[in-house]
């Protein structure tokens, strides 16, 4: 086919335009613009691929690959997870301001009024465990889609969880013999690469002797997550998948709640962004295990909680990914038989 004229534009000034465009858009949904660039032809992109800095860096999710990469260092995303308990499905949105200005963007851009859609799970029941497939389009949740970007699985008692990557996470990463390799459609995160099973994290509950009285404890082991004390001046490429050593082990437990007196409940303090009190709330830090006597363990990476009866907010910052907070918080609401 012949070369798109927007093709042939000197590079020098392609690249000064591009910048202007993503030096101009900070946030959704006017960031519609930079993966539109993007998408244009293959110089365009590639350009745009050396511009546009990973969410670590940026604080931004741009392209579909974003939810794949770790959150920011300096701040949390604000997102929320809308439930549908008729369809049992889950979505996930990137907050945005709600200002008058922004509800009638959100309206010309086809955004809801909760944000920018991210991720959707639905949620399957089997005979000996449940099954959460989450998938990058909305509508379509089949685990056969090219849109299935993998799935959180339950043990039989809702105790513990297993995060499968429908794409292997780092170089060597074994997939899971449940099932077979499958073909991958096209809009797929990573198109040319294999699909399967690919185990990347464990979260176990421990038994709660209060039943629903008490808090819940939890904790999740990453064992192909990028190191949590990497220094901040090491190369960070814009690929989702890293030779990223096995030892970056991430080992992430539930923030111990206080007891409040006056209120008769356990209690943390999420900072005003979770107004219900439930059993589902939680915020996880890093454990010592990740560097014993590091500073950085009462940062909370991911916190989650309600705020009305279908509605939940999930915080979460780097080193996991959208993906991976979403499953860990989707697994906050499977029933557990031996722990409440």
């Amino acid at each position: 086919m012949k070369q798109s004229c927007w093709a042939s534009l000197p590079l020098e000034l392609l690249r000064d335009v591009l910048m202007r465009i993503e030096d101009a858009e900070d946030s959704w949904p006017v960031r519609k613009d930079v993966v539109a660039c993007a998408g244009v032809c293959n110089s365009w992109r590639e350009i745009m691929k050396e511009i546009i800095k990973t969410p670590e860096v940026s604080g931004k999710l741009t392209f579909p690959i974003s939810v794949k990469q770790p959150g920011p260092r300096e701040f949390p995303l604000q997102c929320f997870i809308k439930r549908n308990r008729t369809t049992q499905t889950f979505y996930l949105y990137l907050g945005v301001t709600q200002s008058k200005w922004s509800r009638h963007i959100c309206h010309l851009s086809g955004l809801t009024d909760i944000g920018k859609f991210l991720l959707a799970a639905r949620k399957c029941r089997r005979a000996t465990c449940t099954d959460y497939l989450i998938s990058i389009d909305a509508d379509d949740l089949s685990k056969r889609s090219g849109t299935y970007i993998g799935k959180l699985r339950s043990n039989f008692l809702g105790t513990k969880f297993t995060i499968y990557d429908s794409q292997p996470p780092y170089a060597g990463a074994m997939i899971s013999k449940s099932r077979s390799i499958r073909l991958v459609g096209s809009k797929q995160i990573s198109p040319r690469i294999p699909a399967g099973n690919y185990p990347v994290c464990h979260i176990a509950y421990e038994l709660n002797v209060l039943g629903s009285r008490g808090p819940r404890r939890m904790r999740m082991d990453s064992f192909s997550s990028i190191p949590f004390f990497r220094s901040k001046s090491s190369h960070v490429g814009n690929s989702a998948y890293t030779n990223t050593q096995k030892a970056g082990k991430l080992i992430l437990k539930n923030k111990a709640p206080r007891w409040h007196e006056q209120l008769q409940c356990w209690c943390l303090n999420f900072g005003g962004r979770v107004t219900i009190a439930s059993v589902k709330n939680f915020q996880l830090v890093a454990s010592e295990e990740n560097a014993p006597g590091g500073q950085d363990h009462d940062k909370v990476i991911l916190q989650f909680g309600k705020v009305a009866k279908d509605m939940f907010t999930m915080d979460y910052r780097y080193p996991i990914s959208a993906f991976q907070a979403f499953a860990i918080c989707l697994s906050s609401f499977d029933t557990r038989i031996a722990c409440e």
